[in-house]
């Protein structure tokens, strides 16, 4: 079975209507992935698209895709949040669309090897590249309790927190934690299943891949990388699935499209003139799967997506500059 085959797509047909491809103009899909919506785009216009993706297997197992569309693909190893540096060495200043498909793919989950999930056994290790940065075990083995509680507190939203760590630690002071099913193994250990059937060891999980591929950090770097390279009328679009990404997502659109003042530190607040803003919201609220993708997807049921119109004033950070540099 083909990559593309184990990836389904979420909201595909929104993502697209959203991006509105046209003829002769140049796209980003930032979460490459098994290309599903760079093939869409390519597919609802005859333009170009630039595929980046820091997991250097997604690139190995796109060359088919690539001979398919000849020139209109590029493909490039790194990560989104170096979008603005990626694109400057290849000459690109300037950018129609751009796509986040964030979280982890279905071909990651699926594969035992790359440890991101307890329905294998495989290697803890979690990084969506293996070349780079410390992995889930060097994490769940070498932080404090008080600082691995708090991780997956906050990035996993999980209330047994401190209960997990202690756990964490007791077992791994008799031995490492290296394995995917081992880790697992240790959180049922203290929680019981809940009702709703989610597994105890889904949101320690969760945080530990967050955490890792510091997942917060780049979506704020790659949403400001956006902003700066976006020709005005160009379009943004993201799809989330943690209500962390989302809250990112919105929290930034809503400053950069005018709904929420922005006062620079340095300066008082009555010299402290309102920015133009950068985009124009196309999503006031977040498009959700419909209930016949959720039925044909499940792993679709959490996914939200956000769309804004890049508008010709400058990126709202560059306008902060000015006003220091005043």
């Amino acid at each position: 079975m083909t990559a593309a085959a184990r990836h389904t797509p979420v909201m595909l047909a929104e993502v697209v209507d959203a991006l509105a491809p046209r003829e002769g103009r140049l796209y980003v899909d930032a979460t490459f992935g098994a290309g599903g919506y760079t093939a869409a785009i390519l597919d609802a216009a005859a333009c170009r698209v630039v595929g980046i993706d820091r997991d250097a297997d997604a690139c190995h197992r796109a060359e088919a895709l690539v001979e398919r569309y000849g020139g209109r693909l590029t493909l490039v190893h790194g990560c989104f949040g170096d979008l603005r540096a990626l694109a400057a060495e290849r000459g690109i200043g300037a950018v129609d669309g751009i796509a986040f498909d964030l979280g982890v793919s279905s071909m990651q989950l699926d594969e035992a090897g790359r440890g991101f999930s307890f329905r294998f056994d495989g290697p803890l290790d979690m990084r969506m590249d293996p070349s780079r940065g410390l992995s889930a075990a060097d994490a769940v083995n070498r932080l404090p309790q008080d600082e691995l509680a708090d991780l997956i507190h906050q990035l996993g939203d999980e209330r047994f927190a401190r209960r997990i760590a202690a756990a964490i630690v007791r077992a791994r002071e008799a031995e490492p934690i290296r394995r995917t099913v081992r880790l697992a193994e240790i959180i049922r250990s203290v929680l019981p299943r809940a009702a709703d059937g989610i597994d105890p060891a889904t949101r320690t999980f969760q945080a530990l891949r967050i955490s890792v591929n510091d997942e917060l950090g780049e979506l704020e770097r790659g949403l400001a990388a956006a902003e700066a390279l976006l020709v005005p009328g160009g379009r943004l679009v993201v799809v989330a699935f943690h209500s962390l990404e989302d809250r990112t997502v919105k929290t930034f659109l809503r400053r950069r499209s005018g709904g929420e003042p922005h006062l620079s530190r340095h300066l008082p607040v009555a010299s402290a003139a309102p920015a133009a803003p950068s985009f124009r919201l196309i999503t006031r609220r977040p498009l959700q799967p419909s209930a016949r993708e959720v039925a044909a997807n499940p792993r679709a049921r959490s996914a939200r997506l956000r769309a804004a119109e890049r508008t010709a004033a400058p990126p709202l950070d560059a306008t902060d500059q000015k006003r220091r540099a005043a």
